[in-house]
C-alpha cells in the first residue's frame, strides 16, 4: 500500500472550507487504495483527517514527539501511532514510510514540514512527489513567494516546478502522478 503523508493544521481555521477540504482529501485518499501518514493529533485539520480516513476504515499513520502527545492530543484510534523524541525524528519517520507529500492549510509547523519535504527533495534525499492543495487561496502568498524568490535569483526554475500545486483534488492528484 501507498502512503500519502499529509501536512496541515492543529486548527481548523477560520474557513469551514478547509475542515471540509481535509474530509476530501482523506476519502480520496482511500478511494484511491492509499493510506495517511500525518502528526498524529486528534485536534484541528490534523484530527479531521484522521477522523475522515478512520470513518472510510482506511489506514492512518500517526507520528508525534512524546512534548506534543498532550498538547496535540495524540489520537487514540489510529492505525498506528509512532511516539518519537524530536520534531526532527517526526520528520523523518513520516518521510520514510510516505511515497508522497501533500499540504493543507496550516501554520508554521505545516510550513516547516512542506519546505523541508521541498529542500530534501532538492537535495537528493528523496524523490517522492510533493504537493501544495490550494484551498481557497490560502497559499496564494506563498506561492507568489516561491515565484519571488525564482525572479530574485534564489530558487532555480528547475526547483521551483518541485513543488506540484493545484485548486482541486483531481488537478493536484494529476499533477503528482498519484
Amino acid at each position: 500500500m501507498k502512503y500519502i503523508c499529509v501536512f496541515c493544521g492543529s486548527q481548523t481555521g477560520s474557513n469551514h472550507v478547509y475542515a471540509r477540504t481535509a474530509v476530501e482529501l482523506a476519502r480520496a485518499i482511500v478511494a484511491k487504495g492509499m493510506g495517511v501518514v500525518y502528526g498524529g493529533g486528534s485536534i484541528g485539520l490534523m484530527g479531521v483527517l484522521a477522523d475522515a480516513v478512520l470513518a472510510q476504515s482506511g489506514s492512518i499513520i500517526g507520528v508525534i514527539p512524546r512534548a506534543l502527545a498532550d498538547r496535540e492530543v495524540a489520537h487514540d484510534g489510529l492505525t498506528q501511532l509512532h511516539l518519537v523524541t524530536s520534531m526532527h525524528e517526526r520528520k523523518a519517520m513520516m518521510a520514510d514510510l510516505s511515497d508522497a507529500f501533500i499540504a493543507l492549510p496550516g501554520g508554521y509547523g505545516t510550513l516547516d514540514e512542506l519546505c523541508e519535504a521541498i529542500t530534501w527533495f532538492q537535495l537528493g534525499i528523496h524523490d517522492k512527489p510533493v504537493g501544495l492543495l490550494n484551498v481557497d487561496g490560502y497559499f496564494d502568498g506563498l506561492l507568489a513567494m516561491f515565484d519571488h524568490a525564482v525572479s530574485e535569483g534564489f530558487i532555480s526554475e528547475e526547483n521551483r516546478r518541485i513543488l506540484c500545486s493545484a485548486t482541486t483534488l483531481p488537478s493536484l492528484f494529476a499533477a503528482m502522478k498519484l
